[in-house]
């Protein structure tokens, strides 16, 4: 072999040995580069815990909770959004049964709160609940009759008078078990024109005048303002509800969750509560 030829082979390996080192460096500089990129994405992103890199609470809990807490808790949100910023509260709102089976059945959601113990356990008992389950308000019968009363309805006996067109909650729904509660209490038999899937469904029947008397919560009565007329009576002592609320173990947000609940329990929370008609725990 010539030396020419050699000082050829030597330059080709002394180049392939450069361009190894050089392509090293590069992906060892890429890895770096990605590495940096990452490291800045994930200070930015929230945690599973729902606090941001700063520890400010962050990102988005989903609450399922009874009908009857629509409009007060429509408000602890915005309340809790506003002291919070970057927190989105989101709710689902129906039949306190009707909930529970979705998050037993796998619905995503963060917090539960519930209008009876009863269907609370449902979802205890299936192994969703993160915690035990605290009772935060309670909630009182009403009748709700067309604004003006212009059938006279006094008392629970009335809405059994022939031709009064009567509508209640589902009996699987709590204020539809509680006006069974109270029913029995009173030894009286109501046959209604129909039950409602929830609390909201039966006072709207009122509402839309399809109905002359709805046996409702003393909330929703006080919610719908001049749309009805509200008419105690004594048997709803005996059916009064308790409300409890839970963290859910499915949560994702679990610090941000937390911290909603905490604002429902609290004093401002409870002042929004009762404010709305319903009773301290």
């Amino acid at each position: 072999m010539t030396r020419s030829v050699r000082r050829t082979h030597r330059t080709r390996r002394t180049l392939q040995v450069a361009g190894a080192g050089a392509a090293a460096l590069l992906a060892l500089s890429a890895c770096s580069d990605s590495g940096s990129d990452a490291s800045g994405k994930n200070s930015a992103a929230t945690s599973s815990s729902g606090k941001d890199s700063t520890g400010k609470l962050s990102g988005e809990v989903t609450v399922f909770a009874a009908a009857s807490l629509k409009e007060s808790f429509t408000t602890l949100g915005k309340e809790f959004e506003k002291a919070h910023p970057g927190t989105t509260v989101t709710f689902s709102f129906g039949g306190s049964d009707a909930l529970a089976a979705s998050i037993t059945g796998g619905a995503p959601a963060d917090v539960f709160a519930s209008a009876s113990p009863k269907t609370m356990k449902v979802v205890t008992d299936a192994g969703d609940a993160a915690g035990t389950p605290a009772t935060f308000v309670r909630n009182q019968l009403e009748i709700a009759t067309l604004p003006g009363n212009p059938d006279k309805i006094a008392s629970l006996k009335d809405l059994t008078r022939s031709g009064l067109k009567v509508v209640l909650c589902d009996k699987a729904v709590p204020c539809g078990a509680a006006a069974r509660k109270a029913l029995d209490a009173a030894g009286l038999e109501l046959t209604p024109v129909s039950y409602e899937e929830d609390v909201k469904s039966a006072l709207n029947k009122v509402v839309l005048k399809e109905a002359d008397a709805a046996v409702v919560y003393r909330t929703d009565v006080r919610a719908a303002g001049d749309k009805v007329e509200g008419v105690d009576f004594p048997e709803s002592a005996d059916a009064v509800n308790d409300y409890p609320i839970t963290l859910l173990k499915g949560a994702q947000r679990t610090d941000t969750a937390e911290a909603f609940i905490a604002l429902v329990r609290s004093a401002e929370g409870r002042k929004v509560l009762t404010g709305a008609g319903f009773l301290e725990p």
